[in-house]
């Protein structure tokens, strides 16, 4: 089945309501989640960390004056129940016994459809004979209120964005909602991360635990991370939470650079107003910020995974620390970049792969292909470009199943 068809058939079964979908040689499952670390989000008035057995009040007030609470945008994260308690999706040979090897797909920012990367996960589970996990980012996907996705009213949202901010440059419809959330809260962006790390840890020792019958207690897993996908990757392999990760291969794609080195203003992804704020609050003035957030201060002092997380924030600052622990995995970790990528580009995934000195034996292969494409949109459903797009398509996931194998 090639590329075009393949994410035509895979976006119709996906859509199924069915408990097992099949397509071609692979099925569909769904499995419900509850995160049991939503309790970390803003929204709470007191907080306790179980691990150093410390309880933190909130002193921050939830609400500042940009933008509005209208269509749910600022409802407090806490409460948001789609974040809570959300499924999430099996891609696997049909009729295979429980999996022994399992591949997380870890998504982009601002994503609020599995689509393109069905075929993606396809060519995994084919190539590799996983089985592939689209597991979901807080706020992401299908742990999003439906609320943001509504295109009239988040169109009417962005146009008042607009109004207010007449220098706004790419705000639309389709990145206001995580635009006015971010400019209003930036340390979403941190909480959001680690509760998605924190998730991704549980469901491994709920496998572990036999609590999903598709996935052999003794499993093995590796890491595809495209985009932001990739910090949550490196997050996870660099802080290897109880050994977990010891083993683990991490591939990204379009990912790799710490943030204060990405470009990330897009009409898919953030508004510039957004940018700065959040750029303001975790690069320029986040020691500043920390010492007025007692409870944010401790996970990001007190926890590895919060230290890894701050040294994957700036170039500079924990350098060594960031560097020194990709030296230990070097050759576990791999990376894919594309030539015009704007949003995560080619030689900066380098200067954090491989080092400020070039002295870290990461592989990146950087690449061009002959057809028009784009970060957010690497391998288009243009059917002048097919057999290109197809070749091209191809080609990267042979070599990222080659890794994986």
């Amino acid at each position: 089945m090639n590329y075009a068809k393949s994410y035509v058939t895979m976006k119709e079964a996906f859509s199924s309501t069915d408990p097992v979908t099949e397509v071609d040689n692979i099925e569909f499952r769904k499995f419900p989640f509850h995160s049991n670390a939503y309790s970390l989000l803003p929204g709470k008035e007191d907080y306790f960390c179980q691990v150093h057995n410390e309880a933190f009040t909130d002193n921050l007030l939830f609400y500042n004056d940009i933008g509005t609470i209208q269509y749910d945008v600022h409802m407090k994260d806490v409460y948001v129940e789609e974040n809570h308690d959300f499924e999430y999706h099996l891609i696997r040979p049909k009729g295979a016994p429980p999996a022994k090897k399992v591949i997380f797909m870890f998504h982009g920012f601002n994503e609020k459809n599995w689509e393109k990367y069905l075929p993606w996960a396809k060519a995994l589970c084919d190539r590799t004979q996983s089985t592939v996990v689209l597991f979901p980012i807080a706020f992401h996907m299908q742990r999003a209120p439906l609320p943001w996705s509504e295109k009239r009213k988040m169109y009417d949202l962005s146009k008042k964005r607009r109004e207010r901010y007449p220098n706004i440059i790419h705000s639309t419809l389709s990145n206001v909602a995580i635009s006015m959330r971010l400019h209003s809260m930036p340390q979403r962006f941190i909480w959001s991360g680690l509760e998605t790390y924190y998730d991704a840890i549980q469901f491994i020792e709920e496998c572990k635990n036999g609590k999903n019958e598709l996935i052999d207690k003794d499993f093995t897993f590796d890491i595809f991370a495209y985009s932001i996908g990739g910090l949550l990757a490196e997050i996870l392999k660099l802080s290897n939470h109880q050994g977990y990760f010891t083993d683990t291969k991490v591939c990204l794609f379009c990912s790799g650079a710490v943030f204060n080195r990405l470009s990330p203003v897009s009409k898919f992804i953030l508004d510039s107003e957004a940018n700065v704020a959040l750029y303001s609050y975790l690069v320029e003035h986040f020691d500043s910020f920390l010492k007025k957030d007692a409870h944010l201060q401790h996970y990001i002092e007190g926890h590895l995974e919060g230290k890894v997380f701050r040294s994957m924030l700036e170039y500079q600052k924990m350098r060594a620390f960031r560097e020194d622990l990709l030296r230990k995995h070097q050759h576990q970790i791999y990376a894919i970049s594309l030539k015009k990528d704007s949003v995560i580009p080619s030689f900066e995934i380098m200067n954090t792969l491989q080092g400020a000195f070039r002295d870290i034996d990461i592989k990146v292969d950087e690449h061009d292909f002959e057809f028009s494409y784009t970060h957010e949109n690497p391998f288009p459903l243009n059917p002048s470009q097919a057999e290109k797009v197809e070749q091209q398509f191809n080609l990267i996931f042979d070599k990222i199943a080659g890794f994986l194998s």
